[in-house]
């Protein structure tokens, strides 16, 4: 079992900045897969970015792709996401999520088998 928290979310001016982190627990945090998704009332989970187990490969969604950066620190046990030039549209509660499946289904949130709680980020225009 892996327990994921997440924090950093606060409100923020578009145009801004904030970074998410997320620290799991366990010994085996390095040999997951680690994905963010955001949900806005009234909408599906969306797909925000993936990284692999070494950091080496990474995965972004359309909406986020050259403004949003996954990275992980594997002696932590932490994940972030550094969120650059946020856009109003970009409110959501976001989610930490682990895929223990070897990277299958990185894009889908049926595809992840741990989820933390969540931390909201409001931009406002």
């Amino acid at each position: 079992q892996v327990q994921l928290v997440e924090s950093g979310g606060g409100l923020v001016q578009a145009g801004g900045s904030l970074r998410l982190s997320c620290t799991a627990s366990g010994r085996t945090f390095s040999t997951y897969f680690m994905g963010w998704f955001r949900q806005a009332p009234g909408k599906e989970r969306e797909f925000v970015a993936a990284i692999s187990g070494s950091g080496a490969s990474a995965f972004y969604g359309d909406a986020v792709k050259g403004r949003f950066t996954i990275s992980r620190d594997n002696a932590k046990n932490q994940v972030y996401l550094q969120m650059n030039s946020l856009k109003p549209e970009d409110t959501a509660g976001y989610y930490c999520a682990a895929n223990r499946r070897n990277g299958v289904g990185l894009s889908a949130a049926a595809g992840y088998d741990y989820w933390g709680q969540g931390t909201q980020v409001t931009v406002s225009s």
